[in-house]
């Protein structure tokens, strides 16, 4: 697990590297991508792993009911609700922290370890957060386009910020005896797979019905995250619902 030096470090180094590329705005069509070539690469091994798990076709998760895919993304959300509360509290949004806290507490208790989603139902909605966000608030630019081996799209900020949530996560200081400790991995691996399901439409729309998959998944992403982190200067206000892409063809 990363420690606090090893975080200050990977902030330091993101903020150098970023000061030797240039913004997103500089960029030609708003994309710095310069490496392409293995991105494409690493694209395509993930596509493969994709395509293994039952991606582009019937059956595999999909085959799962879906009340129980709902289940497994309930408890996924409550056991990240913590590290979202972390990241909230250091981007000083702390009413939004201090909902997510409730949230975590209701359904944590109420919802039976986080199977049911019983915050939403009284007003506290799944209000999501990590890392990269905090980044972007502190002013950390997003660098350039990668693609990261099973977990996908990213940028250089948001990669930091994914490696950095996983010891934001006040859960994983709790000490759990074999094998409780591990049920927690084995819930936010499931989640993953339930968040395949629930966008599986779209996400095969991109990876499969496209001519060039890769282009097409690089620019969805990166309009779309400019579009969660309010960035209207880089893009986003060309931002288009996912669920709206029509791809066949690109």
């Amino acid at each position: 697990m990363p420690t606090p030096k090893t975080v200050l470090a990977l902030c330091a180094l993101l903020s150098l590297a970023a000061c030797a590329v240039p913004g997103p705005g500089e960029a030609p069509d708003g994309i710095y991508d310069p490496q392409e070539g293995a991105n494409r690469r690493i694209h395509a091994f993930n596509k493969r792993v994709d395509s293994a798990l039952g991606g582009g076709g019937d059956g595999g998760a999909s085959a799962i009911p879906a009340p129980i895919l709902a289940g497994v993304a309930n408890m996924a959300d409550t056991l990240r609700t913590p590290r979202t509360v972390v990241n909230q509290v250091l981007q000083a949004r702390l009413g939004r922290a201090t909902r997510n806290t409730l949230r975590f507490g209701v359904n944590a208790t109420v919802g039976i370890a986080g199977l049911f989603d019983v915050a939403s139902g009284i007003g506290l909605p799944e209000d999501k957060s990590d890392f990269g966000e905090t980044l972007h608030v502190w002013g950390f630019p997003e660098g350039a386009y990668i693609e990261l081996p099973l977990i996908g799209p990213a940028t250089e900020r948001e990669a930091v910020g994914k490696l950095v949530d996983i010891a934001l996560n006040p859960l994983g200081y709790v000490y759990l005896p074999s094998p409780e400790r591990y049920y927690s991995v084995g819930i936010r691996a499931a989640g993953k797979v339930a968040e395949r399901v629930e966008y599986g439409d779209t996400l095969d729309t991109l990876l499969y019905d496209s001519a060039d998959s890769y282009a097409q998944t690089r620019n969805s992403y990166l309009s779309y995250r400019r579009y969660q982190l309010g960035d209207t200067e880089t893009g986003a206000a060309d931002y288009i619902d996912p669920e709206a892409l029509d791809t066949e063809g690109f």
